[in-house]
């Protein structure tokens, strides 16, 4: 045991440079890497919560057991809506093609494009012959 004690003052006093930077190079990085936990912690996003949108008929008839002054303002607000599908489906339900005002087709009133047609700007044909006849091109819908 004597002998032991010189023998690590003795590796202290030769390599003490490089044991002080070791310690001070792993004081730092511990420093640091604790501090950037803490940012993390500090930084880090409430989670993302998507909600999906309730329906509108459910909430009236929620509104309309409760209050009938509440009621007669939902049904107000939803009634030109209600409305304008009613009259668009009526106009296409007599037409043989439809079309749009801005465009140089005219579809089938089933097809998938004749549906995207706002209801302002549709245009409705008895025939093929008169939508040709206006300068219109049959789409190929399916």
């Amino acid at each position: 045991m004597p002998g032991i004690l010189p023998k690590i003052k003795d590796f202290f006093l030769k390599n003490e440079t490089k044991i002080v930077l070791f310690i001070g190079f792993c004081l730092i990085s511990a420093i640091s890497f604790e501090f950037g936990v803490l940012q993390g912690q500090k930084w880090q996003q409430k989670p993302l919560i998507i909600e999906k949108p309730s329906d509108t008929r459910e909430g009236q008839e929620t509104v309309n057991q409760g209050n009938l002054e509440a009621s007669d303002a939902t049904k107000t607000t939803t009634t030109p809506q209600i409305t304008v599908k009613v009259a668009a489906t009526a106009n296409t339900a007599n037409c043989a093609y439809v079309g749009s005002k801005n465009s140089d087709k005219f579809y089938l009133p089933t097809c998938s494009y004749a549906k995207r047609v706002k209801p302002e700007n549709l245009v409705c044909f008895k025939t093929a012959d008169e939508a040709l006849g206006q300068g219109r091109t049959e789409s190929k819908c399916k």
